[in-house]
């Protein structure tokens, strides 16, 4: 047991690097002004499905190590593996996008709020603006709760339906033919 949560820690470790490095790196292109917004939109997509299918091989792969490291683990073991890895993951990355939020990317934030609200003002009432301002302030906050349950849910997800062939099964191991 202690081997699966020191080897989900450091897969959570592992994703979270990936994630914080994506959220980083789309910030950072966004932010570049040199470059039309089609392939920014293009490359940003790209990077979105390099990391979405890079995470689910990457979790599998790991799945797969666990299970090559102790022939005893079970189709559970890889299950609380994945839950274990999500949760720690997930739990760094939404730290780090509150800290983002709330210190390095402030002027981020309000410049992109500014923006909208130019969009979107004379579509709004008085009570409308006045709650999305309020909702503004607590948006580091928002952002770290839907975080931390949006990437449990799915890391939990995945490692649901991973773990079901992770150690693969033989249905065939307790047939025994007729002597």
């Amino acid at each position: 047991m202690r081997q699966i949560y020191n080897s989900a820690a450091t897969a959570g470790l592992i994703f979270a690097a990936i994630s914080i490095s994506y959220m980083f790196l789309t910030q950072l292109l966004g932010q570049c002004t040199g470059i039309p917004i089609a392939l920014n939109s293009l490359i940003t997509f790209v990077l979105w499905i390099a990391k979405f299918i890079g995470c689910i091989l990457l979790m599998k792969a790991l799945m797969s190590r666990l299970v090559k490291k102790n022939e005893r683990i079970t189709n559970s073991d890889t299950m609380k593996f994945g839950f274990v890895t999500s949760l720690l993951s997930a739990l760094l990355y939404a730290g780090a996008s509150f800290i983002n939020i709330e210190y390095i990317s402030t002027d981020l934030m309000t410049e992109s709020y500014n923006a909208m609200m130019q969009v979107y003002s004379k579509m709004l009432d008085s009570n409308s603006i006045a709650a999305l301002e309020k909702m503004m302030g607590k948006m580091s906050y928002i952002s770290f709760f839907s975080n931390l349950i949006y990437c449990t849910l799915y890391g939990t997800i995945l490692s649901f339906i991973l773990s079901r062939n992770i150690p693969q099964q033989d249905p065939f191991a307790n047939y025994k033919p007729q002597e």
